[in-house]
């Protein structure tokens, strides 16, 4: 079972949007979930690599509180984080977010973003790999 503490520090990540049709979309780069007023603040940066376009960084930030319940940066509830792992789910009128966190290689662990709506369709695959002790964050401010 996880708790919230266990997410706190550096992380590096790797993604890929792999969408219904046509090619791949690949993301690297950094996280960290650091404390702040109770919980822990996600912050995220890398490089977007977009298929015939040029690389561009890209950030997320969310909030996470100590029931493993994610918020977004706007204080809008996202999802909870099943503590064991699992599957979880968000509603975005008139898109569907379904998520599984799979914990069980820790001290890295994966998430998959199944999303589909009338103008979406994609999986989101990402790796979380915990940056060895002392190891910066490199863009993570």
């Amino acid at each position: 079972m996880r708790v919230l503490a266990d997410f706190e520090g550096d992380w590096q990540l790797t993604r890929e949007i792999v969408p219904g049709a046509g090619p791949v979309a690949r993301f690297a780069g950094t996280a960290r979930w650091q404390a702040a007023a109770g919980g822990l603040d996600y912050i995220e940066v890398g490089t977007l690599h977009l298929p015939g376009a040029a690389p561009m960084r890209a950030e997320r930030r969310y909030r996470w509180e100590a029931d493993l319940r994610v918020y977004f940066d706007d204080g809008g509830f996202f999802h909870q984080v099943p503590a064991a792992g699992g599957a979880a789910t968000h509603w975005c009128d008139p898109d569907t977010y379904r998520v599984t966190y799979d914990f069980a290689a820790w001290p890295c662990f994966d998430t998959v973003w199944d999303v589909r709506g009338p103008r979406k369709g994609y999986a989101m695959r990402t790796r979380f790999a915990r940056l060895g002790a002392g190891a910066a964050a490199p863009g993570v401010p």
